[in-house]
């Protein structure tokens, strides 16, 4: 089944107001950008994203929160961007965060139709105990908080019960796809790009590369075609950046080398 489409606009135009999305990357790692400034394009409001993070203020996620929307984010880490900050903590957006690991396996047990598993982390802490604020009031106050968790002893050692996580849609980012969707990432951009590919009810890949069919060897796959329903080509150096472009400075040219590292917070376009 060839399940290439036009454009990036015709791949997300079923996406509805408040529609559960699980986004593939890491940082702005493996992200698909195209898909989701379709998205901010199409005006679609009310989402509910999972995702390891919501990118930087201004790429990535980051498009979405900034012109709110995006009512819920599901992730385990949100340090690089100051407008989801904001939002949070004046009750604009709600948060669950959740141990990296627990969610990467949160995402591939719903995808492998596992409702629920068990797992030690997270044991002595508020995920555990609850209480974690998910949305504050305007008043500071908080206006929904975390539930606690059900614990069982495996083996004399405690675990908490996670469910898994399903999504209306996957979106996600492929360095090549053959026109039945099965995909091969790059590297570090692989990251939870399967995992929400196998999560999403309706999955859809922007792929630098689109070859015929039969083209990849089987053993190259890393995303089999069966969890994929659509596959859209996309620019090969669009949407790669780097958060953070940490360097050594130039050793000046007499006494000791200097060995301390420099980092720019600023957004640079990735090198290919």
């Amino acid at each position: 089944m060839d399940k290439v489409v036009d454009s990036a606009a015709q791949a997300v135009a079923d996406v509805p107001d408040g529609a559960v999305l699980a986004v593939g990357g890491f940082g702005l790692c493996g992200i698909p950008s195209t898909l989701i400034g379709a998205l901010a394009e199409a005006g679609t409001s009310g989402l509910r994203v999972v995702s390891n993070n919501c990118g930087v203020d201004d790429w990535g996620l980051g498009l979405l929160l900034r012109a709110g929307r995006i009512a819920r984010m599901t992730s385990s880490y949100v340090g690089e961007n100051k407008e989801f900050a904001r939002r949070y903590l004046a009750g604009e957006l709600e948060v669950e965060l959740t141990p990296q690991g627990t969610l990467a396996e949160r995402l591939r047990a719903g995808g492998a139709g596992i409702p629920a598993f068990y797992t030690p982390a997270g044991v002595g802490t508020q995920v555990e105990t609850g209480g974690l604020p998910w949305r504050y009031a305007p008043d500071g106050s908080i206006a929904v908080a975390s539930p606690p968790k059900e614990v069982r002893e495996f083996g004399d050692r405690r675990h908490l019960l996670e469910e898994a996580i399903t999504a209306d849609f996957g979106l996600i980012r492929a360095e090549v796809a053959d026109r039945h969707g099965n995909c091969v990432f790059h590297a570090a951009a692989r990251n939870f790009n399967p995992l929400c590919a196998m999560a999403g009810r309706i999955t859809v890949v922007e792929a630098e590369r689109i070859v015929e069919a039969g083209e990849l060897p089987p053993d190259t796959v890393h995303l089999p075609g069966v969890y994929v329903d659509r596959v859209v080509a996309v620019d090969a150096s669009s949407g790669k950046r780097i958060e953070r472009r940490t360097a050594r400075p130039r050793p000046e040219r007499t006494g000791p080398a200097r060995t301390r590292t420099s980092t720019t917070a600023t957004a640079a376009p990735e090198e290919n």
